[in-house]
Order: C-alpha cells, then structure tokens, then sequence
C-alpha cells in the first residue's frame, strides 16, 4: 500500500534531490515555496493530505489536526526537544495515531561559529564598537557561561573553550562526565549569572530564565546571547538592563529575540535568521529528515 499524497505546508530547507526521493513514496508531492498566513490557509494547504512536512515556525495543535482526517504522519523538518517546547500537538497527534518525528543536532557547529564569532568581535573591537574589555583581549581573557548544557549548549562551550575561556554551565540536570572530560564547571544560577561576562542561552523553546533579578545580577559589563527560538527573558527586564553600562544583546532569530522594538537599541544585534542553516547543515537537515520518513514507512508497512 501506498501513501497518497505527502505536502510541504512551508517552505521547509529541502534540497531538490531530497523532494526528488519523496516523491517516489507518494503518489502526490507538494511543496510550497511561501507561508501560509494564517491557520485557515494551513489547513487548506493540508487538505486531504496523509503526510505532511513542517517547521518551527507555525502551531500545528489540536484545531488544526482535528481538520486534517487524513494525517497519518508529520515529519517536522527541525529540532524536536520535548513535546512541551514543540510547535506540534504531539500528546493530540498521538491520540489520534499520528506519527510525529523530529530531528536534532544538525546545526549546531554553525551556531558555535556565530558565537565564538561575535565574542572575538567584541572582545578585538572589530564589529564597530571599541573593545569590551577596555583593551583589545583574547577569548581566554573571559570567563563565561552557558544556560543548558544540549547538544547546542555542547557545541559552544567546545568553541568558548578551545580558545581558552574558562567556561562554567547552569542546567536542570547536571553533567559531571562534561565536567570531569572538559573541565567546565557546574555552578547555581545566580552565581554563574553574577561571576561570567559572556553569558550564552541555549535552552529549549519557551524557557525563561532571566526575570528582572536575574538581570540585576548580572549587572554591567556583561554580553548575553541567546540562541534558542525564543527570548530566555522578560522584555521589560532587558531593556531595563540594556540601560546598564556595557550591556550587549546578541541573538540570530526574530523568534529569539522577542520583541522587534529590542532592535532600536544600540546594543542588540539579531542576524534575523539561523546562525545554525549552514549549507552543511541543511545537508544533515536533509538526511536525517529522509531517514525519519523512511523509519516510518517500514513500521507502518507503506510502500517504500
């Protein structure tokens, strides 16, 4: 038995060679190269669809899977963490026998190399601004911390610590192995907000870490990245500490970095797009995509 129809509801980063091979497990392949405006056009773009490829960027709940009889498979074409931080319903989708599978660790290094980037700017005076530090300085001049400890969290702190910086972590669960194999240091929030002046967020979607106190602790002097799909902070405290002296903001999406008013300030800095879609990346993308499709071809006994 064979899959009707299997449809792109976004653009998603496909490769043409990768459409080229889903279309041989189907016998209907769509591919939409815009954004659906609203949740009406998803589910008209879905319409009698048995699959479907999606992103992070739209909500695909309950209202939306309800209309949508025919689904049997999502295949989410980026990072899938937990149910909770996922764009997709997947408690609702299970319910209803809908298989849902995601990807990881396909960007990461790209969102290392975004950071390690930035900070040596910053620190050599080299991105238009004079030199954080007061003086032209070496990463191994700074001390820095990291906010989860995922596989992107990983990837930084490998960066940040081959060029010598003395890297510290806050996670809900602690990595004594990364500790005793790279000599990071676990520390409480507080402490590793108040002792780091490179801070870097790398944790998963809708986690807010930094409150108003937390931004009092880390003070002056401090630069906070954030790569995670959404701000790790309240608005009101950040540009509450964007008034502080020496204050940096740096994120690489809109999504990450909240509201589009934080770009007014002299010191955010927000790429507007993914540090980590890399042509290598998107490669990994590609295939690891390709791969879940295929696992769930031959646990259901579909044609492939």
């Amino acid at each position: 038995m064979k899959l009707k129809k299997i449809t792109a509801i976004e653009p998603v980063s496909l490769l043409d060679e990768t459409k080229r091979e889903v279309e041989k497990y189907f016998e209907e392949a769509v591919f939409y190269d815009t954004f659906p405006e609203n949740e009406e056009e998803i589910i008209k773009r879905i319409g009698d669809s048995d699959a479907i490829f999606v992103s992070y960027r739209y909500p695909i709940g309950e209202a939306v899977l309800k209309e949508c009889k025919n689904l049997k498979y999502i295949g989410m074409c980026c990072s899938l963490y937990s149910e909770a931080s996922s764009n997709v319903d997947i408690r609702y989708a299970r319910e209803q026998r809908i298989c849902v599978k995601g990807v990881r660790d396909y960007g990461d290094q790209g969102v290392a190399e975004y950071v390690i980037g930035e900070v040596i700017h910053m620190l050599q005076g080299t991105g238009g601004h004079p030199p954080f530090l007061g003086v032209e300085s070496e990463v191994s001049g700074i001390r820095a911390g990291i906010l989860g400890m995922g596989a992107s969290a990983q990837a930084v702190a490998a960066a940040l610590s081959a060029f010598g910086a003395d890297v510290s972590y806050y996670s809900r669960t602690r990595k004594r192995e990364l500790e005793e194999r790279h000599g990071y240091h676990y520390l409480e929030l507080d402490e590793l907000l108040a002792s780091c002046n490179v801070i870097c967020s790398c944790l998963s979607k809708n986690v807010v870490l930094l409150h108003e106190r937390e931004m009092d602790i880390m003070g002056d002097n401090t630069i906070l990245f954030n790569t995670a799909l959404s701000p790790c902070f309240d608005a009101e405290a950040m540009k509450k500490w964007l008034q502080k002296e020496n204050t940096w903001y740096f994120c690489d999406t809109l999504m990450g970095l909240g509201e589009e008013e934080l770009l007014q300030y002299d010191h955010v800095s927000c790429l507007k797009k993914s540090s980590g879609m890399t042509s290598q990346a998107v490669a990994r993308l590609n295939e690891k995509v390709l791969v879940n499709l295929k696992e769930f071809l031959e646990e259901t006994g579909y044609d492939h």
